[in-house]
């Protein structure tokens, strides 16, 4: 077996036992009707399960450094798996200070959909271009990855928040928007799922037209074509092929955007149809709403506190990594601290906001309910920035 391979069995066994995790941390905080006692081991077996499913990962992102030639963190594959990992460090150095299991139940299952998500993406093993020869590619990746790994314990630990604080007996702004967080989440799963069982029966079918740079070209999907590209035509001998039944836009001339439209209503419908089966068939209610029932005994102090160091430990990793040693390298690659790309204007965003979150968390008092929904405000960010800046607009970044 060769270090590729290996890496993927790796990846695989983190997968499955982060999944084993989830279910351990879930039931030791609904099972409390065995006392508190029993809860506590349990989430003890649940870290365990957790730790391993951590080595294996570490084991994962080694094995696959040595099938690189290069630290694996150069395509959205890479530094979504590594992100992950990041993700997974946090929650278990916050277990460790607080004990607590509440925040597994989120954690794991998200942690879970990051990877499922990375894997849709190309997996192959590729040389670096020349613009990421460099040891910045150590630094800055690794440092900004742990700052959003950290920053995003802050989400979870506010969702876990909200869910409990959110009175969800009556309908109203909030009850939508953490169902709408929810739904969106949902999605996330959608798309793996649906992207998975196309790419594990290697569908593609191809359209000719013309690119956002005016020239022939072909333009390939990966899942059945609900929308086409513009003016394009399936190449011959797939005009059989599975729709379009309509055609993108002429303002939408991004790079592949007829292809990333068309992946986007196919996350969306199989988000709805698995959001359609939780809710009507299998829980009859809103799923945050199920949620809360589930965590009762948790400690809404306890969750601010965690949302609130998060941020206070991550804020200055992600500053680090995001814009001191971006613009280093930035001046060592393309001759400039700053350029205003789509990347660099999207990780100051980031900066201000939660340069923001503490200043209203400190100054103006905003705890509790107000810093959990702006942990999940920077959330959305984080993943704006990591899906959509990377795969939507186009820049220097856009080989990610």
């Amino acid at each position: 077996m060769n270090a590729l391979e290996l890496s993927r069995n790796f990846l695989l066994a983190a997968f499955f036992l982060y999944v084993a995790g989830a279910i351990v941390f879930t039931i030791s905080v609904t099972g409390k009707k065995s006392g508190k006692a029993t809860g506590g081991r349990l989430g003890r077996v649940g870290f365990v399960i957790t730790l391993i499913g951590f080595l294996a990962q570490v084991a994962y992102f080694f094995s696959r450094w040595q099938a690189d030639g290069h630290i694996p963190v150069s395509n959205l594959f890479e530094f979504t798996t590594f992100f992950s990992m990041m993700l997974i460090l946090g929650f278990m150095i916050i277990f460790l200070i607080y004990k607590n299991n509440s925040i597994g139940i989120v954690t794991l299952p998200i942690a879970v959909i990051i990877i499922a998500y990375a894997s849709v993406f190309p997996t192959e093993v590729e040389p670096l271009i020349p613009a990421l020869k460099s040891n910045w590619l150590k630094i800055h990746v690794t440092t900004v990855a742990c700052g959003e790994g950290i920053l995003s314990l802050s989400f979870m630990a506010g969702l876990v928040y909200l869910i409990r604080a959110v009175d969800q007996t009556k309908r109203s702004a909030k009850t939508f928007w953490l169902e709408a967080v929810m739904f969106v989440m949902i999605c996330t799963i959608g798309f793996a799922a649906i992207g998975g069982v196309f790419k594990a029966q290697n569908y593609e079918v191809n359209f000719n037209w013309v690119n956002e740079k005016g020239q022939n070209a072909v333009l390939t999907y990966h899942l059945p074509a609900i929308v086409g590209p513009h003016d394009g035509q399936k190449v011959n001998g797939q005009e059989a092929t599975f729709g379009p039944f309509f055609k993108a836009p002429s303002w939408m001339n991004g790079k592949d955007a007829p292809e990333k439209l068309n992946t986007v209503i196919w996350s969306v419908l199989a988000g709805l149809v698995i959001y359609a089966l939780l809710r009507l068939v299998l829980l009859g209610r809103r799923i945050s709403w199920a949620l809360n029932k589930i965590m009762r005994g948790v400690s809404l102090p306890l969750m601010d506190e965690i949302s609130y160091r998060a941020v206070a430990i991550g804020f200055p990793v992600f500053t680090l990594g995001g814009l001191v040693f971006a613009a280093i390298w930035a001046q060592e690659a393309w001759g400039r601290f700053w350029g205003w790309d789509p990347k660099e204007v999207w990780a100051l965003i980031t900066f201000f906001f939660y340069a923001a979150y503490l200043h209203f968390r400190l100054s103006r008092g905003w705890e509790g309910e107000k810093a959990a929904w702006l942990s999940v405000i920077g959330f959305v960010i984080i993943m704006f920035n990591l899906i959509f800046v990377n795969l939507v607009i186009a820049g220097l970044h856009s080989y990610a």
